[in-house]
């Protein structure tokens, strides 16, 4: 088991939703700990995500994409990083769907810069420290496909069948980061996750989509009949995963981290409407269900995702804390506020 408390960490995507929640969490819970930022600032990475780091002592940040050896490579070499966190991806589903070519620059492409770059650091720099030195690469559970009776769940043994254009380039990206380990020894670790939520998320995704569709008296868009399953974490119980990953995860490995909370589409959007009935009332007095408007569902839409974190849970001592009921409550406030 490795000491996390004066680590080094180089986090790619780190003005992102996931990744801007694991800085503030790492600069609150391991003070003496250095936080590297690097981002290339696309449209759902914002400087103002990092808010309360950018001044802290021990962070930095660097604008740049992972797609740009000389830059990845030159960042590298000035920060000397102990753990590579790598959440830089394209990420949306129907993002993928009307333009593929982005998800394979950056998740493929991209992704294999890095960890060229990562590999030529690790052999200079990191190699006599191998029990230090980890290449977290966060992944997603819709590499797996999708699920069907209610008592399966993905885990680390299921055979990947992703479904999008997103889905297979991250797919693909998990097999590099196999090809590397396996080829160059390099420590890698994969972390596949379920739905993630909570503050600081693009409104692109189904939660933040709801909310502000909601508070700007707009109709609020659900797939098909709302019957599509998905389970929730919330970005702070994923962080904390993420550095039980660095702290007790051995190279080479694949854990899968979910939440243990399967919610119908539908059932999700009536519970924030309720939620905001009850935080912020409509003038009119009318519910916000109102404004559910069903949609012509997308293409390949994957039914169901579920994952069994036993793994996890045993080897890397981690569970989820936080009551999805509790965190989407906090998360719906969060919004409010900024409303």
């Amino acid at each position: 088991m490795r000491s996390l408390s004066t680590v080094r960490f180089f986090i790619t995507g780190a003005a992102g939703f996931i990744g801007s929640n694991l800085v503030h969490q790492i600069l609150g819970v391991l003070p003496d700990a250095k936080v590297l930022s690097y981002d290339a600032l696309t449209y759902a990475g914002k400087l103002e995500n990092l808010e309360g780091a950018l001044d802290n002592p021990n962070h930095e940040f660097i604008q740049g994409d992972i797609g740009d050896p000389g830059l990845v490579h030159a960042a590298l070499e000035h920060f000397r990083p102990d753990v590579i966190i790598h959440l830089a991806a394209e990420t949306h589903v129907d993002r993928s769907i009307a333009a593929a070519q982005p998800f394979i620059q950056t998740n493929i492409v991209g992704q294999t810069n890095l960890l060229m770059a990562a590999q030529d650091y690790f052999e200079k720099r990191m190699k006599d420290r191998s029990e230090i030195f980890h290449f977290i690469h966060i992944s997603t559970d819709e590499v797996f496909g999708a699920l069907g009776a209610d008592d399966q769940k993905f885990s680390e043994s299921t055979p990947y069948d992703p479904r999008s254009p997103y889905s297979a380039s991250k797919a693909a990206s998990d097999h590099l980061v196999r090809a590397w380990q396996h080829t160059y020894e390099l420590p890698a670790i994969i972390l596949n996750c379920s739905n993630n939520y909570g503050p600081r998320q693009y409104p692109e995704k189904l939660i933040p989509v709801v909310i502000t569709k909601a508070l700007s008296k707009q109709d609020i868009p659900v797939y098909g009949q709302g019957q599509n399953i998905r389970d929730w974490i919330h970005v702070d119980d994923y962080g904390r995963a993420i550095l039980c990953a660095a702290e007790k995860g051995v190279a080479g490995q694949s854990y899968c981290i979910g939440g243990g909370n399967e919610w119908r589409n539908i059932d999700l959007v009536r519970f924030i409407c309720k939620t905001l009935d009850e935080l912020h009332p409509r003038k009119d007095g009318e519910s916000y269900e109102e404004q559910i408007q069903f949609v012509t569902d997308r293409p390949g839409h994957d039914f169901r995702y579920a994952i069994n974190s036993a793994k996890a849970r045993e080897e890397l001592d981690w569970q989820p804390r936080i009551s999805f009921e509790q965190g989407l409550q906090e998360t719906i406030k969060w919004y409010l506020e900024r409303h």
